[in-house]
């Protein structure tokens, strides 16, 4: 990844400093709503993480427009137990709270003899998994406009060709989000829950949704860049909308994400 990273580290390890790139879409002035979670993702799993816990589920709260400054992450272990570790994160702006994240881990178990990795005996009705075919065997999206892209998107199903279908697609970043930071498993996860929101509360007239949170759930942690996300469901009443998504690596299903969204409607 020899493209310009989203932040740089500075001497205080709790501030990252933006690059350019990381400006949002929503206003120049703004940072990217897509690197929030991963930044405190990435704080809390150097600072808390631990190989004998899962991270199991990351809910980020995007609360106040993410002005374009310096970004500070603070973190607080709320629970260090035997078997739930649980880590709140706090992202400032030039001084101005404007996310939170809160990190539960739980502690990876022996795997039965007769049942796949740490399940107890018994059996459980679970999804089949997508049948998509694999990145490689779909074009790439490349916007004319966007010469140096953040992040690849192959698509499955849906997209600029069908609109008002059912969304999914394959993406991988190209960036680090930290300069001379390889992305973790956790982070890259992060990142991509982030796209719940244009994936699944997309229309035929585009994204009109702001979300104001998302929650990712992971069950293991993907393995290599891509990942996988397919849209489940949509809903949306009184200017709220409500959505949920898959997520998958290439060796099959990994978690799923949820999120809350606001019409974008300007006053």
């Amino acid at each position: 990844m020899d493209r310009e990273p989203f932040f740089r580290a500075t001497d205080d390890p709790t501030r990252f400093e933006p690059t350019d790139v990381a400006r949002g879409p929503w206003g120049h002035d703004s940072l990217h709503g897509h690197v929030l979670g991963g930044l405190m993702a990435h704080v809390v799993e150097v600072r808390h993480g631990d190989p004998a816990f899962q991270p199991a589920r990351l809910t980020v709260d995007m609360f106040r427009p993410p002005t374009f400054g310096s970004a500070t992450v603070t973190t607080e272990v709320v629970r260090d137990g035997n078997r739930v570790r649980a880590v709140d994160a706090a992202l400032a702006v030039d001084g101005v709270r404007i996310a939170r994240a809160s990190l539960v881990m739980l502690r990876r178990a022996e795997q039965a003899p007769e049942q796949p990795a740490g399940q107890p005996p018994g059996h459980v009705w679970s999804p089949p998994s997508w049948d998509a075919p694999p990145p490689t065997a779909l074009e790439g999206f490349d916007r004319e406009s966007d010469r140096d892209p953040a992040w690849e998107t192959r698509t499955v199903s849906g997209g600029p060709d069908a609109p008002a279908a059912r969304h999914a697609a394959w993406m991988r970043e190209l960036r680090h989000l930290v300069a001379g930071v390889d992305h973790s498993p956790l982070v890259r996860a992060a990142m991509a829950a982030d796209f719940t929101n244009p994936l699944a509360n997309s229309g035929d007239r585009g994204l009109e949704f702001v979300n104001a949170d998302y929650t990712l759930y992971l069950h293991r942690l993907p393995v290599g860049e891509w990942i996988g996300v397919e849209a489940s469901s949509h809903h949306s009443a009184q200017g709220i909308a409500v959505a949920t998504c898959a997520l998958y690596d290439l060796d099959g299903p990994i978690g799923r994400t949820a999120v809350a969204a606001v019409a974008n409607r300007h006053p």
